[in-house]
């Protein structure tokens, strides 16, 4: 079996989106913290999130719990082929962490890797939300991701520090292998 492989680290801040008068409601005013760009070079895990990430709803998304979404870079070509969509680049589904070699049935909740200086911990799986729909326009998309298991993982962060894409996701403890 391969290494999961770190392929891509992506970073955005909440911001403002739509218009007050928007005739279709799915124009209309929000706030989200799902788009996500790629980044270059190191950047620095603290306890929350990356340098330069952020999520516009902290009641549901974001903290210690979910410091960081990871996401399968295999089901890209899938989502390509399925939605019609061929510009549907890492990030696309709101993740910080789009990793090679692993995917929802090879995490456990519990794992612990180390990611360059820092430690990580598989906290939960992910539950898409709306944003999801919207920021595509695919009205059943996060049903669609529940009904495939193409959801993605978070995790806790256990010791902060600078991590890279190219890195490998070097699995430290399994705890509950079940």
């Amino acid at each position: 079996m391969d290494v999961p492989l770190l392929v891509s680290i992506q970073v955005g801040l909440p911001r403002q989106l739509g218009t007050e008068d928007a005739a279709d409601p799915r124009s209309g005013p929000w706030t989200t913290g799902f788009f996500k760009e790629r980044i270059t070079g190191a950047v620095y895990l603290g306890k929350t999130n990356l340098v330069g990430d952020g999520q516009a709803d902290l009641n549901l998304h974001g903290g210690v719990e979910k410091a960081v979404l990871a996401y399968a870079a295999t089901h890209y070509p899938k989502w390509q082929q399925e939605l019609h969509l061929p510009d549907f680049p890492y990030g696309a589904f709101g993740e910080n962490f789009t990793v090679a070699h692993q995917s929802e049935e090879d995490v456990c909740i519990g794992d612990i890797y180390r990611i360059g200086e820092a430690q990580v911990q598989v906290s939960q799986p992910r539950e898409p939300c709306w944003k999801l729909a919207r920021r595509w326009r695919i009205k059943d998309l996060p049903k669609r991701a529940i009904a495939n298991g193409r959801l993605g993982w978070y995790f806790r962060v256990m010791t902060e520090g600078v991590v890279e894409s190219g890195l490998p996701l070097i699995l430290v403890d399994r705890p509950l292998p079940e």
